[in-house]
């Protein structure tokens, strides 16, 4: 027979919201926070030309720039003040939590608890600083260069004081993100870094949903391509549904205990492990070194020539790594394989799991404990992380591939698709979370109302 908790989770409904004032006021106050967002991404830094900056988002489309843009919902090409978003932050936890993994006196302070996850988060706030200042002065003196190689004046009064401006409005708006991040992560609804990404990707919806209709109405596009590309964005959701969800349970035995009626029972428990444990760091990483080199030349402009042994290498990778080209497919593919195996190694450490499982007295059964659990451990990771690697090529190929052959400017690759779906799937299980503790609040007031009663 199902348990109380079981019953109440299937009667979730909608109709809770009405007497959920608690969660009600949480998602209000994310989508205000969200809102304040999307007005930030519409300030422009100081000193900055619009109308040049324009012509410059044309001529470096196609780099490592839009990646970054497309997490940031066009703040970067309209280089407003959160133009880097929360990317430094997210690059930094990516940093620590390898150096946690590699580096004795970091691992140590991981495992104090509290204490230790506070100064790693501390760490990682000033990595998000460091990052900030080195990026935001390439970038302020990337705009000059551009504006003196190309003609186009995109920065009003060159120099280091526009320079010294610009990164310390450029820091700023990060840090101002964060702190809105984690508010929304306090006194909102699901994780705040994580909705602001997901709400920066899903800004450019309505734009891109209406071009690609009115490119169907105009006849450049064709009608069975739009059909074709909405049917592939639902497999592709559904597909990413399905995946993230997926597990693989490993039973986990603990000794006999003696319960209060003097009886002998073994407790019984799962580890999960995620069909997918990378997340979406694989294709973030592989297609940021994949167009770095795309990146580099066009904001060089003419200084490279090909008459130079290292301009004419960058002009030859530049041909041959355009986005959907079957090098550049090719070598995306295996970045994504490999970083997948590579950042699974970083996370999941099997030792320490077994030698937790080991101090806490339980096993798998059938294993040993300790080094056999540990190459069981290892052996069942390495089989299930294939499967995540292969289900993380096939989505990030796939749109790369149509926007190759359709030449629909899609900005719903697979890494944005990722993202999306992770942070709505997320956001949706914390709010059944709250409806699930507000009906058992309810039934806690009932019970004890009717204890009075008697």
């Amino acid at each position: 027979m199902a348990s109380r908790a079981d019953n109440i989770a299937s009667n979730l409904n909608l109709a809770n919201f009405s007497k959920a004032t608690e969660l009600r006021q949480r998602i209000w106050f994310t989508i205000g926070v969200l809102v304040v967002f999307r007005f930030l991404s519409f300030v422009p830094l100081p000193g900055i030309n619009p109308l040049a900056l324009e012509q410059l988002a044309q001529q470096t489309q196609g780099g490592i720039l839009d990646l970054f843009n497309m997490f940031t919902g066009g703040s970067l090409e309209r280089m407003s003040l959160i133009a880097l978003g929360v990317m430094p932050y997210i690059t930094s936890s990516i940093v620590v939590q390898m150096a946690a993994a590699l580096h004795p006196t970091l691992a140590a302070l991981k495992k104090e608890g509290a204490t230790g996850r506070q100064k790693l988060n501390q760490y990682t706030r000033y990595g998000t600083v460091f990052l900030c200042v080195i990026q935001g002065w390439f970038l302020a003196a990337g705009l000059e260069s551009f504006a003196n190689s190309a003609g186009l004046q995109a920065v009003v009064d060159p120099g280091y004081m526009f320079r010294i401006g610009a990164v310390i409005s450029l820091v700023g708006g990060t840090m101002f993100l964060l702190w809105l991040g984690e508010q929304i992560t306090a006194r909102g609804i699901g994780n705040g870094v994580s909705l602001i990404i997901m709400a920066g990707i899903v800004a450019q919806f309505p734009t891109f949903t209406a071009n690609l209709f009115e490119g169907g109405r105009t006849g450049s596009i064709s009608a069975g391509i739009i059909i074709f590309f909405i049917f592939m964005v639902i497999g592709l959701i559904l597909l990413i549904s399905f995946v993230e969800r997926a597990q693989r349970r490993l039973l986990i035995q603990y000794p006999k205990r003696a319960t209060q009626r003097g009886m002998m029972q073994a407790d019984r428990s799962h580890l999960p492990l995620k069909l997918n444990t990378a997340g979406v760091i694989p294709p973030i990483f592989a297609s940021s070194l994949l167009l770095l080199p795309l990146t580099i030349s066009q904001f060089a402009g003419n200084s490279i020539t090909t008459d130079s042994t290292s301009g004419g290498i960058i002009q030859t990778l530049n041909f041959y790594l355009q986005p959907g080209e079957p090098l550049y497919l090719a070598l995306y593919g295996i970045g994504i394989i490999f970083f997948c195996f590579f950042y699974t190694a970083v996370v999941f450490n099997p030792e320490e799991t077994a030698e937790n499982l080991k101090k806490n007295g339980g096993f798998i059964p059938g294993i040993r404990p300790g080094k056999r659990t540990s190459d069981y451990l290892d052996y069942v990771l390495t089989r299930i992380t294939v499967v995540g690697a292969i289900y993380l090529t096939v989505v990030c190929l796939l749109p790369e591939y149509v926007i190759r052959q359709t030449g629909i400017p899609l900005f719903l690759g697979g890494t944005s698709l990722l993202i999306v779906v992770n942070v709505t799937v997320d956001t949706i299980g914390q709010v059944q979370s709250h409806l699930l503790a507000h009906q058992y609040g309810d039934l806690i007031k009932k019970a004890k109302l009717k204890g009075r009663m008697r």
